[in-house]
């Protein structure tokens, strides 16, 4: 069965892990941006411009790779922001 010593370090063992396994995910979760969820189309557009130009955009600064895409979600949605929206207009036939 084992020492009382021995069960309860077995148990600080586990509940260690299940710890850091929560801070993991939750970590995890933050880091991807499900924190906020996609607001319109143009974010949407936005965060996967960003998701595709992180890692080969240049960090000269060394900024990091979080920074870095949101500097890049940041232009977009300012980019989409200034650009109108270009509608065909319908012509009525009847005069």
């Amino acid at each position: 069965m084992g020492t009382p010593t021995s069960r309860m370090n077995r148990s600080v063992r586990n509940a260690a892990f299940g710890t850091v396994l929560i801070v993991a995910c939750a970590s995890q979760a933050l880091a991807q941006g499900q924190s906020t969820p996609i607001q319109s189309p143009q974010d949407a557009a936005c965060r996967n411009e960003a998701r595709a130009r992180v890692f080969t955009t240049p960090d000269p600064k060394g900024l990091g790779l979080y920074a870095v895409g949101r500097q890049i979600y940041m232009g977009c949605m300012q980019r989409t922001k200034g650009s109108p929206i270009h509608r065909a207009r319908m012509r009525s036939t009847a005069r």
